[in-house]
């Protein structure tokens, strides 16, 4: 059982990394960066890059960034070994491994995307270079992002204090597969397995498991 369960893990990881990274690489290689595709009205396709975290959040630096994702990467990988080595549930699993998939695909982008694409910009649609020609060095590659769902986009009423006559959009962070991969690993996570939470923690302060 443990055997079938770092297998699912490990199928899931590989098979959802494969998206991501055809996705990034389809749109960075077929989109003038901020060049746009309507879906629908509150649906778009809207090609950014972003050197920060999850949803275009910069905060630090972006080679404090990058290596606090490497340090977040092999901590998650220890504790989905933990995990599956003391049999913990499937539903579980899956959930970390979301998590797991969506660092792991940002960091593919941060590493190595500066050394292997020409930058993108608004008249330069990026393709493939040699090994260390591209656009930045080795770990400071920026971020694909291309989803984009302004659900509501409308302008406050002019008699509104403060905000009045401003433009507002419901939603308006740009992200891609692997930030979703996160967003929903952990909302399931507290949904489905919050009260399993203090099992986990307790695998992981077991010695052995």
């Amino acid at each position: 059982m443990r055997r079938y369960k770092g297998g699912l893990s490990a199928l899931l990881i590989v098979l959802l990394l494969v998206i991501d990274q055809v996705i990034k690489i389809y749109i960075k290689t077929h989109m003038y960066l901020h060049e746009s595709i309507r879906v629908t009205d509150w649906c778009y396709i809207f090609f950014t890059e972003n050197n920060g975290m999850a949803f275009g959040m910069q905060i630090f630096g972006k080679l404090f960034l990058t290596s606090f994702r490497i340090i977040a990467v092999a901590a998650i990988i220890w504790c989905l070994y933990k995990f599956v080595k003391a049999n913990l549930k499937t539903g579980f699993l899956v959930c970390v491994s979301l998590i797991l998939t969506g660092a792991v695909g940002n960091i593919i982008d941060s590493i190595f995307y500066g050394v292997i694409f020409s930058e993108s910009t608004f008249s330069h649609i990026s393709t493939l270079v040699p090994w260390g020609t591209g656009y930045a060095p080795m770990l400071y590659g920026k971020v694909v992002d291309m989803f984009y769902f302004p659900l509501i986009e409308t302008d406050w009423p002019s008699w509104m204090p403060f905000v009045g006559g401003e433009h507002f959009v419901f939603f308006s962070p740009i992200f891609n597969f692997a930030d979703s991969c996160i967003s929903v690993g952990i909302v399931a996570l507290l949904i489905f397995y919050g009260k399993y939470v203090n099992r986990a923690f307790d695998v992981l302060k077991t010695k052995k498991s």
